[in-house]
């Protein structure tokens, strides 16, 4: 007897719907798969068997075959054991025929008859969602990611035999409905925020450089000694970004959800993140890849904050690695049975010491040479630095501004909280979705070069200036272009609806080249 069952599998960031066919049919007892399946998919038929008899299910012993289709797409995961198991108690007559038409199946199954969890259960609910299915059944801990999506019945399921007597009698309190209100779920924008600005004392420049940054969606590269913060500000920057929508929710969602990232029952990535890989991160993890390719630490990062600490310890080859993706917010992953991409449109930070020992250029205490420093510098390259919107030095800090009890303790004053900074990021955020509405753009940092005449216009003054710093600093192009970017948004912190010169001088003092690479 013939059946076929609805699944679905993950390419990239999209789904694909597959059709699980089974047959069983007189001949020599065997139990074939095919339709290109992988390792995993290859071994369900153990798992399936065995979680189907220890549910006290008995399949007959006869040919049974099989087939994932389309047959031509490689099929990695577990998560077609839930469906082989329906098409076979199907095919078998111990369910009927009709009982899982237009429900999709995902999961994986445990030797006694569990319904474990898998990866990618967002998107490939979406897709099932827009192909008009009515029902999705799957693992109870991904129901809930699951249920942000409209316009479909999401269940989820603790074992097979729950599955079964649900398909027999389609009755809500065998396996009830999971549904999330995700609109309440962005009630609290603040809650991200555990590391606050104001705990840092001073270095009141790299907060401006930081705000800057967060309202622009700027990358940005913090050099200066061990110790003065770099970390710090790295770490709360997250905290000061514009809140995640709900588009964007779904679409970081998606990529933890195909990477295994979500926890158990979470059913949206709520905040922006900070992802801080080691430098010791292979090419594969940074980017993605692997045998079955996966989302690297810049796709994670996506809508959110990439930082490199330590940013010369990583391999030249890692850090080159970064240029495409910066550029295109998209990364290309190809093998030779298929290509992949995955979004990458990341905030880069970046930190530094500006010499091996890291004291440079306080000579009393950095002892390096000049061509050790040369070298060290050179490990991060001239293209890299040109994609760096920004660059701002740390200093040491003096010991008046590092402890309020060593100045009169009536008139100290903490520095800018975070929900401070990030109302200041804010009102330049609104100025810009204003700016842009019914475009492509959502930051200052996405302006292409073709459009800086209707959002970066310049006065005759400030062309003339930009003129004498495009000859004087022999700036590429590119670099001309982050320039005009970073103006604007200096700009909208102003409140200025013009580009002036004093936001030009400003953006142009931010430029890798003004600090130590102009040695």
């Amino acid at each position: 007897m013939y059946s076929k069952i609805i699944s679905g599998t993950v390419l990239g960031v999209s789904a694909m719907i597959v059709n699980v066919e089974t047959d069983i049919s007189s001949g020599l007892p065997s139990f074939i798969m095919v339709g290109c399946p992988g390792s995993e998919v290859k071994e369900s038929k153990d798992r399936v068997w065995a979680a189907l008899r220890n549910a006290g299910l008995q399949i007959p012993v006869a040919k049974i075959t099989v087939n994932l289709s389309p047959a031509d797409l490689h099929k990695d995961g577990t998560s077609y054991d839930l469906p082989i198991s329906i098409g076979l108690l199907t095919s078998a007559g111990i369910l009927p025929e009709n009982a899982s038409s237009n429900i999709l199946f995902l999961g994986e199954l445990g030797l006694n008859g569990e319904i474990k969890p898998v990866k990618g259960i967002l998107p490939i609910v979406r897709e099932a969602a827009a192909q008009g299915f009515s029902e999705c059944i799957v693992p109870i801990d991904n129901a809930y990611e699951g249920s942000v999506v409209p316009d479909i019945i999401v269940r989820g399921a603790q074992n097979i035999i729950q599955v079964i007597d649900y398909l027999k009698e389609k009755r809500d309190e065998i396996m009830p409905r999971v549904q999330t209100d995700v609109y309440s779920l962005f009630a609290d924008t603040d809650s991200n925020i555990t590391d606050d600005f104001s705990d840092i004392n001073g270095q009141e420049a790299a907060k401006r450089a930081a705000v800057i940054s967060a309202a622009g969606f700027h990358s940005l590269l913090m050099t200066g000694p061990p110790g003065t913060g770099k970390s710090m500000i790295a770490k709360r920057l997250p905290g000061i970004l514009p809140p995640l929508t709900l588009d964007e929710s779904l679409e970081v969602t998606s990529i933890y959800s195909i990477a295994g990232k979500l926890e158990k029952k979470q059913a949206l990535v709520l905040h922006r993140s900070l992802q801080s890989p080691h430098h010791s991160i292979t090419l594969p993890a940074m980017v993605g890849g692997g045998g079955i390719p996966k989302p690297g630490a810049i796709s994670l990062a996506h809508r959110s904050v990439l930082f490199l600490d330590e940013f010369t310890e990583f391999d030249r080859h890692i850090i080159d690695s970064l240029r495409q993706p910066i550029e295109d917010k998209v990364v290309h992953i190809s093998r030779a049975r298929y290509s992949l991409s995955y979004p990458s449109d990341f905030l880069l930070i970046c930190a530094m010491n500006p010499c091996p020992c890291g004291y440079y250029p306080d000579r009393n205490k950095c002892k390096c040479s000049d061509s050790a420093i040369q070298r060290y510098l050179g490990k991060v390259s001239g293209p890299i630095l040109d994609r760096i919107d920004m660059c701002v030095e740390l200093h040491s800090i003096d010991y008046e501004d590092m402890n309020p009890f060593s100045k009169n303790i009536s008139t100290y004053k903490k520095g800018p909280s975070s929900i401070d900074m990030r109302a200041q990021v804010m009102q330049a955020r609104d100025i810009q979705k204003e700016r842009f509405k019914g475009t492509e753009y959502r930051f200052n940092s996405d302006l292409k070069p073709n459009d800086f005449e209707n959002y970066c216009h310049l006065g005759k003054s400030e062309m003339n200036y930009m003129e004498s710093i495009y000859r004087k600093l022999n700036l590429s192009i590119r670099s001309y272009h982050r320039i005009l970017r970073v103006s604007r948004t200096i700009a909208d912190l102003a409140g200025s609806k013009d580009i002036l010169k004093e936001h030009l001088l400003e953006a142009t003092g931010y430029r890798p080249d003004m600090n130590y690479w102009n040695l």
